[in-house]
C-alpha cells in the first residue's frame, strides 16, 4: 500500500500530549507505523558521555502513531489523504478537504 504520510510532509498532532502542534516529519517507520516529527513528542533521554558527545539529559522526539497525525492542507487545517491516477498513469496523493495535489 503507498504510503499516506511521507518524509518531508507537514503534519499537525490529532491526539495526545502534543495535540494541535505541528511539524515536518524526518523519519517515517513503516513496519511500526509510526513517524517521527521534529518538535513533537520530546522526551527526555540521560545520555552517557562518549569522547564525541556531552553527557547529560537531553531532549528527543519519540515516534508518534501515525494515527495520530494528519497532513497539513493549504488552508491551514488537517486533512486526509487520497490517491488518484492521473491520465499519464501516475499515482498522486490528493487532499481529500480541498481536492488539491499534494506534493511529494
Amino acid at each position: 500500500m503507498a504510503a499516506k504520510i511521507r518524509k518531508g510532509d507537514k503534519v499537525i498532532v490529532l491526539n495526545g500530549r502534543d495535540k494541535g502542534r505541528t511539524g515536518e516529519v524526518f523519519e517515517v517507520r513503516p513496519t511500526e507505523n509510526k513517524a517521527l516529527v521534529r518538535g513533537v513528542n520530546l522526551v527526555k533521554r540521560h545520555q552517557k558521555q562518549t569522547q564525541a558527545q556531552e553527557g547529560g539529559i537531553i531532549s528527543k522526539e519519540a515516534a508518534i502513531h501515525l494515527s495520530n497525525i494528519a497532513i497539513v492542507g493549504k488552508d491551514g487545517k488537517p486533512t486526509r489523504v487520497g490517491f488518484k491516477i492521473q491520465a499519464d498513469g501516475k499515482k498522486v496523493r490528493i487532499a481529500k478537504r480541498s481536492g488539491a495535489e499534494i506534493d511529494g
